[in-house]
């Protein structure tokens, strides 16, 4: 996995699976809650319907170009944009209704990226709820619209090796439960990557069996959705059985650390979802910081927190748990964003500060545990898309 020539290191490029561009623009602006509200993932929303709302095609474009941008610096090479902003702000669509889709493309792209664009399906605000005011340029009026979009996206980028078009229910709060069988069926059909919200908030939980009776998970996969093309996102309240729902599939379990610490989240069980056979891999989600080394080592790390315990888990290929990492935070993540490698490698610079008296043989274990994308040879990375 990784080579050492002369002063560099080369590994697999890194990949993130999960992510929404625009709210780069949020950066510094929601560290500061209401005095007279609980603050926490619902006050944080708040805020980002703000921030989405005040979007217009050239804002968009500017601020995607930023956090494409500083993704490639870091190291990345492929991204998932889970892309939900796609009408004018009171909801009317545009002419071209996947301008908006279009015009993220087109940055990754220009940043030096491999993008799968995961059309989001949002029709409400959660059962029995009309969608609100900020969240109106999110949603479809039926599911046939969203199919007729992400139909008119393949169409397009079918011959582009760097793009991928994938189908993604926001979650079991902004779709009713036949959209996402319907989704999954199409997904299905059209051998495409299937991405969704999974069980990030306990409210969410909640709404979810008192609107059905079932946990996410348990929905999702009545439904027909669980599979080796899915991609549940967050997973911080995914009990041990619906970890080995997923497992079974071998479905993929993207963790977003640095954006579930800053949400106050909570912790997800990654024992269980690695136990089981889950193939996790890494999101920057919400963009608060652009690290996916630490979003990488978090998978373990976050795991000691929860447990109490160091060294949390055995890789089943006899890997160290660094190479088991590098793989979570690189192959897996491109996987899932249905490419069939890792595009490439990055290059990190040897003689970085941060490695200086490492051994040769506990490089990678360095670089996973201790390194940033300050090691990063920016933008020298190899095999970079034309």
């Amino acid at each position: 996995m990784i080579r050492i020539e002369g002063g560099e290191i080369r590994l697999p490029a890194l990949a993130t699976a999960h992510s929404h561009a625009f709210q780069r623009a949020m950066r510094g602006t929601a560290q500061r809650g209401p005095s007279d509200v609980t603050n926490d993932f619902w006050s944080w929303r708040d805020e980002m319907f703000r921030a989405a709302t005040s979007l217009t095609p050239e804002s968009i474009a500017k601020i995607s170009r930023v956090a494409f941008d500083e993704l490639a610096r870091a190291g990345v090479r492929t991204v998932g944009e889970f892309h939900y902003i796609h009408h004018q702000p009171d909801g009317t669509p545009y002419d071209d209704r996947t301008l908006m889709s279009d015009i993220v493309i087109d940055a990754a792209k220009a940043a030096g990226l491999r993008v799968a664009l995961l059309r989001v399906a949002y029709h409400r605000a959660g059962p029995g709820r009309e969608a609100e005011p900020g969240q109106r340029r999110f949603c479809d009026r039926s599911v046939d619209d969203v199919l007729r979009d992400v139909e008119k996206l393949h169409a397009k980028y079918k011959d582009d090796p760097l793009v991928r078009i994938g189908v993604a229910p926001h979650s079991v709060r902004a779709v009713p439960p036949e959209w996402i069988e319907a989704l999954a069926g199409f997904a299905a059909a059209h051998d495409m990557p299937l991405h969704m919200h999974v069980s990030e908030q306990q409210r969410e939980v909640e709404e979810c069996m008192e609107e059905t009776g079932k946990r996410p998970v348990e929905l999702i996969a009545e439904k027909g959705g669980i599979s080796a093309r899915f991609c549940a996102v967050h997973c911080t309240q995914v009990l041990p059985h619906e970890a080995n729902m997923l497992g079974a599939a071998k479905a993929f379990a993207c963790i977003c650390a640095t954006t579930e610490r800053d949400l106050g989240d909570g912790l997800p069980d990654l024992g269980a979802l690695r136990s089981f056979g889950a193939r996790l891999c890494i999101g920057i989600d919400s963009h608060v910081i652009t690290d996916p080394f630490d979003d990488m080592r978090a998978l373990e790390t976050q795991e000691r927190l929860r447990t109490r315990k160091r060294i949390t888990f055995t890789s089943s290929a006899g890997e160290s748990p660094a190479e088991q990492l590098w793989r979570d935070g690189s192959l897996h993540g491109a996987l899932a964003c249905g490419f069939d490698d890792a595009g490439g490698d990055v290059v990190l610079d040897r003689n970085h500060p941060t490695l200086a008296l490492v051994r040769e043989d506990r490089l990678l274990d360095a670089v996973v545990f201790s390194g940033g994308p300050q090691l990063v040879l920016a933008p020298r990375l190899d095999a970079r898309p034309e």
